[in-house]
Protein backbone atom coordinates (compact mmCIF):
# COMPACT_ATOMS: atom_id res chain seq x y z
CA UNK A 1 0.00 0.00 0.00
CA UNK A 2 1.90 3.28 -0.86
CA UNK A 3 2.42 6.08 1.68
CA UNK A 4 -0.77 8.79 1.71
CA UNK A 5 0.53 11.94 0.45
CA UNK A 6 0.79 14.83 3.36
CA UNK A 7 -0.54 18.11 2.22
CA UNK A 8 2.12 20.98 2.61
CA UNK A 9 0.84 22.88 5.15
CA UNK A 10 0.91 19.72 7.30
CA UNK A 11 4.62 19.07 6.81
CA UNK A 12 6.71 18.96 9.85
CA UNK A 13 8.98 21.89 10.62
CA UNK A 14 12.12 19.92 9.55
CA UNK A 15 10.87 18.72 5.79
CA UNK A 16 9.70 22.54 5.29
CA UNK A 17 12.80 23.73 6.42
CA UNK A 18 14.56 20.82 3.63
CA UNK A 19 12.25 21.78 1.12
CA UNK A 20 13.00 25.46 1.45
CA UNK A 21 17.19 24.77 1.16
CA UNK A 22 16.06 22.69 -2.04
CA UNK A 23 14.92 25.49 -3.68
CA UNK A 24 17.27 27.89 -2.72
CA UNK A 25 20.05 25.49 -4.34
CA UNK A 26 18.13 25.27 -7.41
CA UNK A 27 17.36 29.13 -7.42
CA UNK A 28 19.86 30.95 -6.06
CA UNK A 29 20.91 31.99 -9.16
CA UNK A 30 17.82 33.66 -10.29
CA UNK A 31 18.29 35.53 -6.53
CA UNK A 32 22.15 36.62 -7.30
CA UNK A 33 20.38 38.56 -10.91
CA UNK A 34 18.50 40.32 -8.76
CA UNK A 35 21.19 41.55 -6.39
CA UNK A 36 22.60 44.62 -8.76
CA UNK A 37 18.90 45.92 -8.43
CA UNK A 38 18.46 45.14 -5.14
CA UNK A 39 21.49 47.40 -4.24
CA UNK A 40 20.41 50.13 -6.57
CA UNK A 41 17.38 50.38 -4.94
CA UNK A 42 18.26 50.27 -1.37
CA UNK A 43 21.28 53.10 -2.36
CA UNK A 44 19.10 55.49 -4.17
CA UNK A 45 15.49 54.80 -2.65
CA UNK A 46 16.16 53.78 0.86
CA UNK A 47 19.03 55.53 2.02
CA UNK A 48 17.74 58.89 0.96
CA UNK A 49 14.59 58.30 2.95
CA UNK A 50 16.84 59.37 5.79
CA UNK A 51 16.62 62.56 4.70
CA UNK A 52 12.92 63.26 5.83
CA UNK A 53 14.36 64.40 9.28
CA UNK A 54 14.58 67.50 7.31
CA UNK A 55 11.08 68.45 7.70
CA UNK A 56 11.11 68.09 11.20
CA UNK A 57 14.27 70.30 11.99
CA UNK A 58 14.96 73.94 11.08
CA UNK A 59 17.77 72.77 8.73
CA UNK A 60 20.83 74.46 7.88
CA UNK A 61 23.17 72.69 5.28
CA UNK A 62 26.11 74.30 6.87
CA UNK A 63 25.08 72.66 9.75
CA UNK A 64 23.62 69.25 8.65
CA UNK A 65 21.43 66.62 9.71
CA UNK A 66 22.90 66.09 13.02
CA UNK A 67 23.36 69.86 14.55
CA UNK A 68 20.36 71.21 13.26
CA UNK A 69 17.31 72.48 15.98
CA UNK A 70 14.69 70.20 16.14
CA UNK A 71 11.50 71.62 15.79
CA UNK A 72 8.67 68.94 15.50
CA UNK A 73 5.67 69.45 13.36
CA UNK A 74 6.10 72.64 13.14
CA UNK A 75 6.55 73.41 9.59
CA UNK A 76 3.64 70.87 8.51
CA UNK A 77 1.25 73.39 10.33
CA UNK A 78 2.54 76.30 8.88
CA UNK A 79 1.94 74.36 5.25
CA UNK A 80 -1.58 73.74 6.44
CA UNK A 81 -1.80 77.58 7.58
CA UNK A 82 -0.45 78.60 4.50
CA UNK A 83 -3.49 79.32 2.22
CA UNK A 84 -0.69 79.05 -1.27
CA UNK A 85 -0.19 75.82 -0.53
CA UNK A 86 -4.08 74.83 0.10
CA UNK A 87 -4.15 76.29 -3.38
CA UNK A 88 -1.28 74.29 -4.76
CA UNK A 89 -2.70 70.73 -3.49
CA UNK A 90 -6.00 71.68 -5.04
CA UNK A 91 -4.27 72.52 -8.18
CA UNK A 92 -2.78 69.82 -7.82
CA UNK A 93 -5.88 67.68 -7.53
CA UNK A 94 -7.62 69.16 -10.31
CA UNK A 95 -4.81 68.55 -12.83
CA UNK A 96 -4.28 64.97 -11.52
CA UNK A 97 -8.07 63.76 -11.77
CA UNK A 98 -8.42 65.54 -15.19
CA UNK A 99 -5.69 63.57 -16.46
CA UNK A 100 -7.20 59.89 -14.67
CA UNK A 101 -10.49 60.52 -15.80
CA UNK A 102 -9.78 61.03 -19.29
CA UNK A 103 -6.85 59.00 -19.42
CA UNK A 104 -8.87 56.05 -18.31
CA UNK A 105 -11.95 56.57 -20.49
CA UNK A 106 -9.81 57.82 -24.32
CA UNK A 107 -7.83 55.01 -24.85
CA UNK A 108 -10.91 52.44 -23.77
CA UNK A 109 -12.82 54.39 -26.32
CA UNK A 110 -9.78 54.77 -29.04
CA UNK A 111 -8.83 51.06 -28.80
CA UNK A 112 -12.91 50.15 -29.49
CA UNK A 113 -13.34 52.26 -32.43
CA UNK A 114 -9.84 50.93 -34.08
CA UNK A 115 -10.83 47.34 -33.01
CA UNK A 116 -13.59 47.90 -35.69
CA UNK A 117 -11.28 48.70 -38.50
CA UNK A 118 -10.65 45.51 -40.40
CA UNK A 119 -7.87 46.48 -42.96
CA UNK A 120 -4.48 45.95 -40.96
CA UNK A 121 -1.73 48.02 -42.43
CA UNK A 122 -4.68 51.22 -41.76
CA UNK A 123 -5.08 49.68 -38.51
CA UNK A 124 -1.47 49.15 -37.26
CA UNK A 125 -0.81 52.80 -39.13
CA UNK A 126 -2.98 54.86 -37.05
CA UNK A 127 -2.18 52.99 -34.02
CA UNK A 128 1.78 53.64 -34.35
CA UNK A 129 0.87 57.14 -34.87
CA UNK A 130 -1.03 57.54 -31.73
CA UNK A 131 1.62 56.40 -29.44
CA UNK A 132 4.68 57.66 -30.63
CA UNK A 133 3.89 61.36 -28.78
CA UNK A 134 4.71 58.41 -25.49
CA UNK A 135 8.41 58.40 -26.60
CA UNK A 136 8.71 61.91 -26.64
CA UNK A 137 10.13 64.08 -24.18
CA UNK A 138 8.18 66.98 -22.53
CA UNK A 139 10.99 69.30 -23.19
CA UNK A 140 10.00 68.63 -26.84
CA UNK A 141 6.80 68.67 -27.10
CA UNK A 142 6.47 71.76 -24.45
CA UNK A 143 8.29 73.75 -27.30
CA UNK A 144 6.61 72.84 -29.83
CA UNK A 145 2.54 72.70 -27.72
CA UNK A 146 4.19 76.52 -26.53
CA UNK A 147 4.18 77.64 -30.63
CA UNK A 148 0.81 75.86 -31.35
CA UNK A 149 -0.77 77.00 -28.82
CA UNK A 150 0.02 81.04 -28.74
CA UNK A 151 -1.53 83.65 -29.79
CA UNK A 152 -0.12 83.39 -33.16
CA UNK A 153 0.29 80.06 -32.90
CA UNK A 154 -1.87 77.39 -35.30
CA UNK A 155 -4.08 76.43 -32.82
CA UNK A 156 -5.54 80.63 -32.71
CA UNK A 157 -4.92 81.09 -36.13
CA UNK A 158 -7.97 78.05 -36.82
CA UNK A 159 -10.06 79.65 -34.06
CA UNK A 160 -9.63 82.95 -35.60
CA UNK A 161 -10.47 81.42 -39.16
CA UNK A 162 -13.67 79.98 -38.56
CA UNK A 163 -14.72 83.49 -36.86
CA UNK A 164 -13.86 82.48 -33.30
CA UNK A 165 -11.97 84.97 -31.09
CA UNK A 166 -8.44 83.52 -30.21
CA UNK A 167 -7.61 81.74 -26.95
CA UNK A 168 -5.13 82.44 -24.12
CA UNK A 169 -3.93 78.79 -23.81
CA UNK A 170 -1.13 79.26 -21.76
CA UNK A 171 -1.53 82.92 -20.66
CA UNK A 172 -5.19 82.33 -19.02
CA UNK A 173 -4.94 80.27 -15.60
CA UNK A 174 -8.06 77.94 -16.15
CA UNK A 175 -7.24 77.02 -20.11
CA UNK A 176 -3.78 76.39 -18.49
CA UNK A 177 -5.32 73.78 -16.22
CA UNK A 178 -7.47 72.05 -19.30
CA UNK A 179 -4.09 72.55 -21.19
CA UNK A 180 -2.20 70.21 -18.80
CA UNK A 181 -5.10 67.93 -19.06
CA UNK A 182 -5.66 67.72 -23.03
CA UNK A 183 -2.19 67.37 -23.69
CA UNK A 184 -1.13 65.06 -21.25
CA UNK A 185 -4.45 62.85 -22.54
CA UNK A 186 -3.07 63.45 -25.99
CA UNK A 187 0.68 62.20 -25.42
CA UNK A 188 -0.63 58.89 -23.72
CA UNK A 189 -3.54 57.83 -24.70
CA UNK A 190 -2.09 56.08 -27.98
CA UNK A 191 0.29 53.74 -25.22
CA UNK A 192 -2.44 53.09 -23.16
CA UNK A 193 -4.59 51.88 -26.37
CA UNK A 194 -2.22 48.97 -26.40
CA UNK A 195 -3.70 47.28 -23.50
CA UNK A 196 -7.30 47.40 -24.09
CA UNK A 197 -6.16 46.11 -27.84
CA UNK A 198 -4.53 43.23 -25.68
CA UNK A 199 -7.66 42.78 -23.92
CA UNK A 200 -9.79 42.33 -26.72
CA UNK A 201 -7.64 39.92 -28.37
CA UNK A 202 -8.12 37.53 -25.57
CA UNK A 203 -12.41 37.89 -25.87
CA UNK A 204 -14.02 34.51 -27.09
CA UNK A 205 -14.93 34.87 -30.30
CA UNK A 206 -17.81 32.51 -29.86
CA UNK A 207 -19.63 35.21 -27.98
CA UNK A 208 -19.64 37.72 -30.89
CA UNK A 209 -21.11 34.60 -32.91
CA UNK A 210 -23.73 34.09 -30.57
CA UNK A 211 -24.68 37.07 -30.23
CA UNK A 212 -24.67 37.90 -34.39
CA UNK A 213 -26.99 34.63 -34.60
CA UNK A 214 -29.42 36.20 -31.54
CA UNK A 215 -29.48 39.07 -33.88
CA UNK A 216 -27.32 41.51 -32.16
CA UNK A 217 -26.15 44.59 -33.88
CA UNK A 218 -22.61 45.90 -33.53
CA UNK A 219 -23.45 48.28 -31.33
CA UNK A 220 -25.55 45.75 -28.97
CA UNK A 221 -22.17 43.34 -29.37
CA UNK A 222 -19.99 46.22 -28.19
CA UNK A 223 -22.24 47.07 -25.23
CA UNK A 224 -22.78 43.26 -24.29
CA UNK A 225 -19.73 41.34 -25.05
CA UNK A 226 -16.54 43.47 -25.59
CA UNK A 227 -17.20 45.82 -22.63
CA UNK A 228 -18.10 42.94 -20.19
CA UNK A 229 -15.07 41.24 -21.21
CA UNK A 230 -12.53 44.04 -20.64
CA UNK A 231 -13.95 45.54 -17.95
CA UNK A 232 -11.46 43.35 -15.53
CA UNK A 233 -8.91 45.14 -17.07
CA UNK A 234 -10.31 48.66 -17.00
CA UNK A 235 -11.11 48.49 -13.30
CA UNK A 236 -7.47 47.87 -12.62
CA UNK A 237 -5.97 50.36 -14.76
CA UNK A 238 -8.72 52.71 -13.10
CA UNK A 239 -8.39 51.44 -9.45
CA UNK A 240 -4.53 51.41 -9.93
CA UNK A 241 -4.19 54.51 -11.32
CA UNK A 242 -5.59 56.11 -8.06
CA UNK A 243 -2.10 55.87 -6.40
CA UNK A 244 -0.83 58.69 -8.84
CA UNK A 245 -3.42 61.13 -7.47
CA UNK A 246 -1.05 63.56 -6.23
CA UNK A 247 0.71 63.73 -9.21
CA UNK A 248 0.02 66.27 -11.51
CA UNK A 249 3.25 65.91 -13.97
CA UNK A 250 6.58 67.76 -12.82
CA UNK A 251 7.92 67.87 -16.32
CA UNK A 252 5.15 68.40 -18.00
CA UNK A 253 3.69 71.59 -15.70
CA UNK A 254 7.54 72.36 -15.17
CA UNK A 255 8.51 73.03 -19.25
CA UNK A 256 5.37 75.39 -19.68
CA UNK A 257 4.53 76.94 -16.97
CA UNK A 258 4.47 80.80 -16.70
CA UNK A 259 4.39 83.38 -14.05
CA UNK A 260 1.14 84.18 -15.68
CA UNK A 261 -0.80 81.08 -14.63
CA UNK A 262 1.29 80.12 -11.19
CA UNK A 263 -1.73 80.78 -9.03
CA UNK A 264 -3.96 78.19 -10.95
CA UNK A 265 -1.16 76.15 -12.56
CA UNK A 266 1.07 75.32 -9.39
CA UNK A 267 1.35 71.98 -8.27
CA UNK A 268 3.35 70.09 -5.57
CA UNK A 269 6.13 69.06 -7.18
CA UNK A 270 7.37 72.26 -9.07
CA UNK A 271 6.64 74.43 -5.60
CA UNK A 272 9.21 71.95 -3.81
CA UNK A 273 11.83 72.39 -6.81
CA UNK A 274 11.08 76.18 -6.30
CA UNK A 275 10.89 76.89 -2.38
CA UNK A 276 13.65 73.67 -1.79
CA UNK A 277 16.10 74.25 -4.54
CA UNK A 278 15.67 78.07 -6.03
CA UNK A 279 14.88 79.61 -2.53
CA UNK A 280 16.94 77.14 -0.04
CA UNK A 281 13.88 76.66 2.28
CA UNK A 282 14.31 72.74 2.84
CA UNK A 283 12.58 71.99 5.35
CA UNK A 284 9.21 73.29 4.54
CA UNK A 285 10.04 71.85 0.96
CA UNK A 286 10.86 68.48 2.46
CA UNK A 287 8.01 68.16 4.33
CA UNK A 288 5.35 69.41 1.56
CA UNK A 289 7.17 66.45 0.00
CA UNK A 290 6.96 63.55 2.89
CA UNK A 291 2.72 65.02 3.16
CA UNK A 292 2.25 63.85 -0.80
CA UNK A 293 4.24 60.67 -0.42
CA UNK A 294 2.32 59.61 2.57
CA UNK A 295 -0.79 60.34 1.04
CA UNK A 296 0.06 58.83 -2.04
CA UNK A 297 1.23 55.29 -0.32
CA UNK A 298 -1.88 55.32 1.40
CA UNK A 299 -3.63 55.75 -1.76
CA UNK A 300 -1.49 53.25 -3.11
CA UNK A 301 -2.60 50.59 -0.54
CA UNK A 302 -5.93 51.64 -1.00
CA UNK A 303 -6.39 51.02 -4.49
CA UNK A 304 -4.21 47.54 -4.49
CA UNK A 305 -7.22 46.40 -1.66
CA UNK A 306 -9.97 47.31 -4.53
CA UNK A 307 -8.14 45.87 -7.58
CA UNK A 308 -7.84 42.86 -5.70
CA UNK A 309 -11.27 42.63 -4.77
CA UNK A 310 -13.15 43.62 -7.37
CA UNK A 311 -10.58 42.58 -10.16
CA UNK A 312 -9.02 39.75 -8.08
CA UNK A 313 -5.48 41.83 -9.57
CA UNK A 314 -2.43 40.29 -7.36
CA UNK A 315 1.04 41.37 -7.12
CA UNK A 316 2.06 39.28 -4.37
Amino acid sequence: MSEPVVPATMKSPARQTLSQRMNWTRTWQLHLFLLPSVILLFVYSYIPMGGIMIAFQDYKAYTGFFHSDWVGLEHFQSMFANEEIITIIWNTLFIAIGKMILGWITPLVFALLLNEVKIMFFKRTIQSLVYLPHFMSWVILAGILTDMLSQSGLINQFISGIGLPAVFFLGDGDWFRFTMIFSDVWKEFGFGTIIYLAALAGVNPSLYEAAEIDGASRWKQTVHVTLPSIMPVGIIIATLSLGNIMNAGFDQVFNMINPLVADKGEIIDTYVYAVGLQQGAFSLATAVGLFKSVVSFILIAVTYRMATKYANYRIF
